[in-house]
């Protein structure tokens, strides 16, 4: 039996970074991304022959009644009525909150289990046990996992589960268990959601896995997104491969600078980087976030941050890249006539900036003072708008730089030691 399970579709989730694109073609690509990579599912469907496509939860991303995004779904579901490939399906934390999700009406094909308790829909033509149960709610706080039935034997057992498995970092804690508890169902696969990186929770066995999400929507989700194809059989072992659904590719390039000794040296280092991720994504366009790291002998020629941009963004043109945000994290060299700096205080200043940046209002508080000073003789010369959130980052970034800059700053000789010399 050939299964495939996807999650996390997020239909017309609003991709974050995209202001610097403006309306670029690149830009309509990525707006228009989760739909195209759900067409890319349905594809995946039908050409592998797949006996029934798993999605375990969030369809959608939100409580709004825009209709087009669910019958857009349906039509998505409709073509696999017509193919006559079953759908079952469970209501994820976003689902639960989505008027799209208790309006619409579904094809005939498509299962949607229970949100009141687990439900089992049995498929005996194709030897299919389906169990599952859906949010009826945001925030389900507890383990769904001891409730849900025995296998049945004789048929392929599956579960479906939408589910933070102990609390995976950077998720919210819904639906927490153990990787024991999927285990101790003894089901040939469970499918899981949520969790928005791709990976096994048990790989023994009884195999239970999540299939990431179908298409990185901020810098955070990088690398290739798609669904698993699970083949199976009954008593057996489910065997995984993993197949891109994606349309557009999100990479966070972390560039270590600590053999650059100059910016053409630099440019050189994240030509080569995007050059890489633009190969390694074919035909998708890349949008990367850049990440200049490292203490470097290069560090004081990176201080222009806006020049800086502008080099960047003409390297990333020419390899077929967009890029969202340059960091510059790098500082002076010990070793190029320079002081080491602590790196405690080193992290403490780079967090202080960081906080800055992360908290428009707290910048908009610290600067506050110098703008009722001088905000508006700066703005009239037309030196700096000191209520610009983005400028004020860009500041912040800036005085972090020069800071180490400063403290790195070249040694210099004591009068004393000199004239001991003479």
């Amino acid at each position: 039996m050939r299964l495939v399970h996807a999650a996390d579709l997020h239909l017309d989730s609003p991709l974050l970074g995209l202001s610097r694109l403006g309306d670029s073609e690149l830009a309509d690509t990525l707006r228009r991304a989760t739909r195209r990579a759900c067409e890319n599912l349905v594809d995946l469907v039908v050409d592998d022959e797949a006996d029934a496509l798993l999605l375990a939860g969030d369809v959608y991303d939100g409580n709004w009644k825009d209709y087009a995004t669910g019958q857009f779904f349906v039509r998505q579901m409709s073509r696999l009525h017509d193919e006559g490939v079953p759908v079952f399906l469970i209501n994820g934390n976003h689902d639960a909150e989505s008027e799209i999700t208790r309006s619409l009406r579904l094809p005939p094909n498509v299962h949607r289990l229970s949100t009141e308790r687990p439900e089992t829909v049995t498929l005996d033509d194709l030897g299919l046990a389906v169990h599952g149960q859906g949010f009826a709610h945001r925030a389900v706080l507890e383990n769904l996992v001891p409730a849900y039935p025995d296998a049945i034997p004789g048929l392929v057992n599956v579960g479906l589960l939408h589910t933070s498995v102990q609390g995976a970092e950077g998720h919210d804690s819904y639906a927490p268990c153990a990787p024991e508890d999927l285990a101790t169902c003894g089901y040939e696969y469970f499918a899981l959601g949520h969790v928005h990186d791709r990976r096994t929770v048990c790989d023994g066995r009884h195999v239970a896995a999540f299939s990431g999400n179908l298409q990185g929507r901020h810098p955070r989700e990088t690398g290739a997104k798609g669904a698993l194809v699970v083949d199976v059989e009954t008593g057996g072992r489910a065997e995984l491969r993993h197949t891109v659904c994606d349309v557009a590719r999100w990479e966070h390039l972390r560039l270590d600078l600590g053999l650059a000794r100059d910016m053409d040296e630099v440019l050189a280092v994240v030509d080569a980087a995007l050059r890489t991720a633009c190969v390694d994504a074919g035909s998708r366009p890349v949008v990367a976030r850049v990440t200049l790291d490292g203490a470097s002998p290069a560090a004081a020629s990176l201080l222009d941050a806006e020049g800086l941009r502008a080099e960047i963004d003409l390297l990333a043109e020419k390899a077929g890249a967009a890029v969202e945000k340059v960091r510059n994290r790098t500082r002076p060299a010990a070793d190029d006539g320079g002081r080491p700096v602590d790196p405690d205080l080193a992290d403490a200043i780079a967090v202080a900036a960081a906080e800055l940046v992360s908290d428009p209002e707290r910048a908009a508080a610290f600067a506050l003072p110098l703008e009722k000073e001088v905000g508006r003789r700066l703005r009239g010369a037309g030196l700096l708008d000191l209520r610009d959130a983005d400028r004020l980052s860009g500041l912040a970034r800036r005085a972090e730089q020069e800071l180490l800059a400063h403290l790195a700053g070249p040694v210099r000789a004591d009068p004393g030691d000199a004239r001991a010399a003479g």
